[in-house]
């Protein structure tokens, strides 16, 4: 459906994606350093905002925007902090740190406080701070903060914050529930259906033959270089190896055989096993009756089972084993008897055994000359295992004793390779196809957080496979120089001047149709090739059920434009201008579905939530007052994406 629209809308993370990470949560974001500073002005260059008459240093928007960039990188990896902005992220990160400063500081002036224990209590929760033994670890905390670029106190601060929100606005944003009358008005527009056209006039049909100017081509690019940033690149040096391929003296003695053999003489020696049926009766007296039936020439399956009793098969076991699990007494008379022959009953736990010998397995003693073969081969296991636990520790030993690299290969006849350059998802830069070695694969996100020259030595298959690697080169994340880029800097200026033409052609267009033309006679006057145009015949909850993909922009402004209305809106990246013309809106009855009344309830009750937080926290900040110092804020983009 609208199958045009795809081609046009496309983003390489998409607002809602970014936004969506941003919850306020722990580790997150960086709380504010407020020891009680006061001030009345905003000029000073270090403040992002004043909130209350107390400062949020710009640090804490800088440290949050990272950390906010560090969790969309989970779902995204080659994303780039200039990409980022671009998106919006910045903006969303700053609303909700004054937010959540706000609500701190609103909450400690009408008397709330989160004490010292409980924030204790709270970060002993954390499962990001306990150490090996499951219990929370000082060491293991203080390097996951400082993994995020925090410091206990701003953390405590943060984590107070969060603990005065959840007293605050817990109960007041608690399972709303939407009222019934509301929730009929919501419900309607599910119900309503929509008909119009929209038509895409794209800019390459109004984009200009010729070539730009050099300046022109410059200055463009100057101001549109996010558009062509390169995300980070690193080219990693590594050698991988196996345990197969380690070499290692693993032939055991004539010594460490003959003292093996000796430790496990009873290994050796000879041994019997039988294996044998029964079964359980309750009395000695009924055993001594069933037993000699048996030995009467009546099979004891037979016999068993007219008595009552299922029988069981017990598989060949020496004579301890067995006494293990039947009885002492029973495995004695067992092994006293001959094959196929009954042993006299024995009592046992659950009452009195009768039992069949079924057979006999003897195994003769084996001298050492004999058992030599056998004990060769698990000795050079054992001793092979070993060798290579060591050798592998030796090189770890190395590796982190600051050895380089290829001096530790050398030394171990280790085979050093070289990637090209790789995106932090594993791909090859510029060959999207291209494949890289499966080893590297679990040990990238490690690599994209080394320093150069800095080997590690990661254990990729347990015993078995490992590999050695370095960060070789580290290409930043940046826009690349002009004349790497030319041919796409070129296209893009010429689809930003035929966008303005386009520009013009819808306002021709959306005035035509405003004054009774036909949208598709309008479009036909413009003369141009490459316009599209789609009638559209919708209803709201088919619309609605494309949730999890990103809806269309022109749609999102049919379903909300009034009926016989016309507008434009301007396509992303350049692509053109949208004309859309609203024809007719109706609803079907609401009466016929009551069921989307409830449904609308429920499913708008997390929205409610939503709003209630959103209205309190917007009142918040009124009574406290903010101020953002947007000279400060503006610096710090330009930080971010490389301006400066």
């Amino acid at each position: 459906m609208i199958s045009f629209f795809r081609r046009f809308f496309a983003s390489k993370i998409g607002l809602p994606i970014v936004l969506a990470f941003l919850a306020l949560m722990a580790l997150a974001f960086a709380a504010s350093d407020i020891s009680g500073s006061t001030f009345g002005g905003i000029s000073n260059t270090d403040r992002m905002a004043v909130v209350g008459g107390k400062a949020i240093p710009i640090s804490d928007l800088n440290t949050s925007a990272a950390n906010a960039l560090d969790q969309v990188r989970q779902q995204n990896p080659t994303l780039t902090m200039p990409e980022f902005i671009a998106e919006g992220g910045l903006e969303e990160v700053e609303r909700q740190l004054i937010d959540r400063f706000a609500i701190g500081e609103y909450a400690r002036r009408y008397g709330l406080r989160a004490g010292t224990n409980l924030v204790n209590s709270e970060i002993l929760k954390i499962p990001a701070f306990q150490g090996l033994t499951g219990g929370f670890d000082e060491n293991t905390y203080k390097a996951a903060l400082a993994q995020r670029g925090l410091n206990d106190k701003l953390f405590r601060r943060d984590l107070e914050s969060g603990l005065l929100e959840q007293q605050l606005l817990g109960s007041a944003v608690a399972a709303p529930r939407m009222p019934e009358k509301m929730a009929r008005q919501y419900a309607a527009l599910v119900l309503e259906k929509r008909k119009g056209e929209i038509a895409l006039i794209p800019s390459a049909a109004f984009a200009p033959a010729g070539e730009p100017t050099e300046a022109q081509l410059a200055a463009w690019y100057n101001d549109n270089r996010t558009r062509f940033i390169r995300p980070e690149r690193r080219t990693l040096r590594f050698a991988v190896f196996s345990a197969d391929s380690l070499k290692v003296n693993a032939a055991p003695t004539a010594a460490e055989i003959a003292a093996r053999y000796q430790k496990d003489a009873a290994r050796y020696q000879a041994s019997e096993k039988r294996a044998v049926t029964s079964f359980v009766v309750p009395t000695q007296d009924a055993a001594k009756a069933l037993a000699a039936r048996i030995r009467g020439g009546a099979a004891l399956e037979s016999v068993a089972r007219e008595a009552g009793f299922t029988t069981s098969k017990i598989e060949p076991r020496e004579q301890q084993a067995l006494a293990t699990a039947t009885s002492a007494g029973l495995a004695a008379n067992v092994f006293k008897a001959a094959q196929g022959t009954l042993a006299d009953p024995a009592q046992g736990a659950l009452g009195w055994y009768v039992a069949r010998v079924d057979s006999i397995q003897r195994t003769p003693a084996r001298t050492l000359a004999q058992a030599t073969a056998e004990i060769t081969q698990t000795l050079t296991a054992e001793k092979r295992t070993a060798a290579i636990s060591d050798l592998i520790a030796e090189i770890e030993g190395e590796v982190d004793g600051g050895t380089a690299l290829a001096e530790v290969a050398k030394a171990y006849s280790l085979t050093l390779e070289t990637t090209p350059a790789l995106l932090a998802d594993g791909t090859v830069f510029g060959e999207p196809r291209a494949t890289i070695v499966p080893q590297l694969a679990p040990v990238l996100q490690t690599a994209f957080q080394m320093e150069e020259s800095e080997p590690q030595l990661a254990e990729v298959v347990p015993g078995r496979d490992f590999v050695i690697f370095e960060v070789a080169r580290v290409d930043e994340a940046a826009a690349p120089p002009l004349a790497d880029v030319r041919a796409g800097v070129v296209a893009g200026w010429k689809r930003a001047q035929g966008t303005l033409l386009a520009r013009q052609a819808a306002d021709r267009v959306l005035a035509k149709v405003r004054g009774g033309t036909p949208l598709a006679a309008a479009l036909a006057a413009e003369g141009k090739p490459g316009i599209e145009r789609e009638p559209i015949d919708l209803e709201r909850r088919q619309l609605l059920a494309q949730q999890r993909q990103r809806i269309a922009p022109p749609l999102v402004l049919l379903f909300s434009m009034a009926e016989g209305t016309a507008k434009t809106l301007e396509a992303a990246n350049d692509l053109g201008w949208y004309v859309v013309a609203l024809e007719d809106v109706s609803t079907l009855p609401l009466d016929k579905e009551p069921q989307l009344i409830a449904q609308t309830r429920l499913e708008l009750g997390g929205a409610l939530s939503t709003e209630y937080r959103r209205q309190a926290v917007s009142a918040m900040r009124k009574e406290l007052g903010v101020t953002r110092n947007k000279e400060s804020i503006a610096e710090l983009r330009k930080r971010l994406v490389g301006e400066q």
